[in-house]
């Protein structure tokens, strides 16, 4: 990562300008490459698809007050549809728990133009391209976190919960806020589904740890629909509890 790049992020004043940025970052040439290939190799189930291919922005309201931090896109999914966890079996599992709980206007997310809307919830990731295997390497981890620190940044007046989802998810969403100014107690803490902590100051925030909901975790039964659900349903308490006279 060169200065230049920390800076020019350093200088993004809004969350329209940073998704803009993001689509054209190209600071990491194995994501590009991996990207491109598999927007051009394609899956036979979406051979007559036009694929994304690239950095995949965040998903949302501008102001925040749920903010839902993943991996990476999916070779599949948010890197063919453009939109973060939509299009695969992730996101299927994801809208439909923010449906539930009565996050989102609907509970699929097929492609960018379907209608869906996130009224008080923004979605992004860790890494914006999609990597091989899901396993983005430790320096193209440090290279993207530039990007959510940056969006941590402009988020925080508004937020009031964060909500992890796994482990890398849970650990780049403590660097972001901590670099944002938020005290971050020692030992930082664990991740865990279920497991939460609170910021004050400069911002009421709680953040909540989250098994992803990727196969490996829905299909195993090690991350249940109720077990997703609760985690929204004590983000959105967050909300609520904000909103209760002093």
């Amino acid at each position: 990562m060169t200065r230049d790049f920390a800076n020019g992020i350093e200088s993004v004043t809004s969350i329209d300008e940073l998704d803009r940025e993001v689509t054209d970052c190209g600071e990491c040439p194995r994501l590009r490459e991996w990207c491109t290939r598999v927007a051009h190799e394609k899956r036979a189930a979406y051979r007559d698809e036009v694929y994304w291919g690239g950095p995949v922005p965040g998903f949302g309201s501008r102001q925040p007050r749920i903010w839902i931090v993943g991996l990476a896109p999916g070779a599949h999914g948010a890197n063919r549809t453009g939109r973060m966890f939509t299009g695969d079996r992730s996101g299927d599992w994801l809208y439909a728990s923010l449906h539930r709980t009565g996050l989102a206007s609907q509970p699929t997310s097929t492609h960018r133009d379907d209608g869906q809307h996130l009224a008080e919830v923004r979605i992004t990731a860790a890494v914006h391209c999609a990597p091989p295997d899901n396993k983005p390497t430790t320096a193209e981890k440090h290279t993207c976190r530039q990007w959510l620190r940056r969006e941590a940044e402009l988020l925080l007046p508004d937020l009031r919960a964060v909500v992890a989802l796994g482990g890398i998810a849970w650990q780049a969403t403590i660097d972001a806020l901590a670099h944002a100014g938020c005290a971050i107690s020692r030992p930082r803490p664990a991740f865990g589904h279920g497991s939460s902590f609170s910021v004050t100051d400069p911002a009421a925030i709680r953040v909540i740890g989250s098994y992803h909901p990727s196969q490996q975790n829905t299909f195993t039964g090690r991350l249940t629909e109720d077990m997703l659900d609760g985690v929204f349903i004590q983000a959105q308490r967050c909300l609520e509890e904000s909103q209760e006279p002093k």
